[in-house]
């Protein structure tokens, strides 16, 4: 799997700069999001504002953090609820406190071979 910093590498000055800018804003959003939640959104809003700007495509790390049908930015305890469920196939459903609707991530084992 890719890092960030891998990335970098094989990416246009523009596309790298833009990179570096969403990292520090989603960063910027982890610190803040306690205190003043509206001001993490609002890093949110700016972040995913210059990735489509440059067309880059958000790494899977920030894109998990923002919520598919309210597009909050979401946080693990503090404004969203993860739950592991075993029904039919293992899944992950993260469920978005602001809007309530809820997302499902299968989990997947390591494949026998």
């Amino acid at each position: 799997m890719h890092t960030t910093l891998e990335w970098l590498s094989a990416m246009n000055s523009t596309k790298q700069i833009a990179l570096k800018r969403v990292h520090t804003l989603f960063n910027l959003a982890k610190e803040v999001i306690h205190e003043d939640p509206e001001q993490a959104q609002r890093y949110i809003k700016i972040a995913r504002s210059i990735a489509m700007r440059t067309r880059l495509r958000l790494p899977k790390e920030y894109r998990s953090l923002i919520c598919k049908h309210c597009k909050r930015f979401i946080l693990p305890g503090v404004n969203c609820r993860i739950r592991i469920q075993q029904r039919r196939e293992p899944h992950m459903v993260i469920t978005c406190l602001n809007c309530g609707r809820h997302s499902r991530i299968p989990l997947r084992g390591e494949k026998k071979q």
